[in-house]
């Protein structure tokens, strides 16, 4: 059984509701029947990130998403972060938010808000990447003192870098609020954030992604490799950027070699299930 609650973040922090922000969090909760006499089990989290390219949240990478994790035992949480023209800090802050949120409702909801996995796409993914190795940065500690870390990272066509010639141009001006002087500048490149303490990682691209290069995921997943952090990582051969749940729901137009990328779906459970 489920349950969706939504709340607006400002309502339980009012510093995320500076300068018009009104970003809100979808919770799809599980309540265990009481005949099963499983009530009392905690549930792991997930929290997602959809992208938009920090002009947008798109809803293909938002509910369709979320339904696919709760099977798995999961609450998922479906951050409605703000876009442009509020970047750095204003999408991580409300990502640390939800952290809050979690924690502070963890025995009522029934969550180990101990297992949080963050989930992101495109530029939800840089998202995801940013807040999975940057949640205690100063502008984070300076609203949660105790900001709170995740667990497992997963990203779907991430944009990661912003190296001239592999980046989203648009994600990152939109992050940044302009030009950066370098990939260290406001931490938008998440490469360059990777330590021995990033969380371990599963990430998947398509070769074909003209949008998205994927060299963003290579650049991360040789980042996590170089800090002997796990990590899983699929490059499936065909499909454009945006494949979200490839299949009918969240895609026009699919053919037999791009349907190869649903798999991500399966492939990522089966990861979950081991870290």
């Amino acid at each position: 059984m489920m349950r969706v609650e939504r709340y607006d973040l400002k309502e339980t922090f009012p510093e995320l509701g500076k300068e018009g922000c009104n970003a809100y969090v979808d919770c799809y909760l599980i309540d265990e029947m009481k005949e099963m006499q499983l009530e009392y089990r905690k549930h792991p989290c997930l929290v997602i990130c959809p992208g938009g390219g920090y002009e947008m949240v798109s809803a293909r990478e938002a509910e369709p998403i979320a339904l696919n994790f709760l099977s798995e035992g999961y609450c998922v949480f479906v951050v409605h972060y703000s876009v442009k023209p509020h970047g750095f800090p204003q999408p991580l802050l409300e990502v640390a938010g939800v952290m809050e949120l979690i924690h502070q409702n963890a025995e009522e909801w029934v969550c180990d808000a101990e297992d949080v996995a963050i989930m992101g796409f495109s530029a939800g993914g840089h998202l995801a990447a940013q807040y999975s190795n940057h949640y205690d940065c100063p502008e984070i500690r300076a609203v949660f003192p105790e900001s709170r870390p995740v667990q497992k990272t997963i990203l779907g066509y991430p944009v990661i870098t912003s190296d001239k010639e592999y980046r989203h141009e648009g994600t990152i001006l939109n992050f940044v609020g302009h030009e950066p002087k370098d990939g260290t500048e406001k931490g938008c490149s998440c490469e360059l954030l990777v330590t021995e303490k990033t969380p371990p990682a599963f990430l998947w691209h398509t070769a074909e992604d003209t949008c998205v290069p994927v060299e963003n995921s290579l650049l991360y997943a040789k980042a996590l490799s170089a800090h002997k952090v796990p990590f899983e990582l699929h490059i499936y051969p065909y499909g454009c950027h945006g494949l979200a749940t490839v299949d009918k729901h969240t895609c026009v137009r699919l053919d037999e070699k791009v349907m190869h990328c649903h798999q991500w779906i399966e492939d990522c459970k089966k990861w979950l299930r081991y870290f």
